[in-house]
């Protein structure tokens, strides 16, 4: 082998060498830029958990809030109808105080018993007047139309000229406390009337006279 041979293949093998080179450095260079694009920035992880813990102090502060609306909901309707079993008891007593003075006939209403009603009817406003502070209100619906929520019908009262379904004798009266109904006002209705009709509205733009 020459000089001139072992010089052509030397250069050879440097040109491969310095092409291996250049062949390989795209590579490195890519690895690095996924390697930098897989590391999360750790300003958006730190936005990332702050969204998440804003995220659960609010539900957090919103079940706080239902949960004060349910207990002060709670505490209002006990305090509005903690008396419902005692006011009930106590109309029963006022219903015997009406009948003991009903059973009283008028001709036997005489001066020797006058204070002996008159302190009945005293005993009886008094105990009323304590059930309405407590929230307890009596229902008189005489002449209004009957309504299942606050009337239990006993009879039907046939008369053609009251509209149907009007209350036209309260036979024992009804009681509300609160929103609710503690005795439902037992009553006689009218039959064979015509309907009540609904009221109209009110035109738009026009107040009610």
């Amino acid at each position: 082998m020459t000089d001139e041979t072992k010089k052509n293949g030397t250069d050879e093998e440097i040109n491969e060498t310095v092409v291996d080179l250049k062949a390989e450095t795209p590579v490195e260079e890519t690895e690095a830029a996924e390697a930098e694009a897989v590391e999360p920035d750790p300003i958006d992880l730190l936005r990332e958990e702050n969204e998440k813990q804003r995220d659960q102090l609010l539900r957090l502060a919103a079940e706080m809030e239902n949960l004060r609306r349910r207990t002060a909901r709670d505490v209002k309707d006990a305090k509005a109808y903690s008396v419902t079993a005692f006011a009930r008891d106590m109309l029963g007593v006022s219903d015997n105080l009406r009948r003991a003075l009903d059973a009283i006939p008028e001709d036997k209403r005489t001066e020797e018993i006058k204070g002996f009603i008159e302190g009945v009817e005293m005993t009886e406003r008094s105990m009323l007047s304590a059930l309405e502070r407590h929230g307890v209100n009596k229902i008189d619906p005489e002449g209004e139309k009957f309504d299942p929520h606050f009337h239990q019908a006993m009879f039907e009262v046939p008369n053609p000229e009251i509209p149907a379904n009007t209350v036209v004798q309260v036979v024992q009266s009804g009681y509300t406390i609160g929103e609710r109904v503690l005795r439902p006002a037992m009553v006689g209705v009218s039959k064979g009337g015509p309907k009540a009709e609904p009221a109209q509205p009110a035109p738009e733009g026009k107040p009610e006279e």
